[in-house]
């Protein structure tokens, strides 16, 4: 098991999602706009770190 694997974490975090969402049905909304908000402000880092390949 390598725990540096992207794929493991993103397994680990959907399972963990999936678990949460069958425990606490209501928890959804808040779980779907954190994850947006994470990606959203990844994809934006670069941009303003000056890093961005377009």
């Amino acid at each position: 098991m390598d725990v540096g694997n992207p794929l493991f974490w993103a397994a680990l975090l959907a399972l963990v999602t999936g678990v949460l969402i069958l425990l606490f049905p209501r928890i959804l909304n808040y779980l779907v706009a954190i994850y947006l908000i994470i990606i959203g402000v990844l994809g934006l880092v670069p941009f303003f770190t000056g890093n961005a390949t377009l």
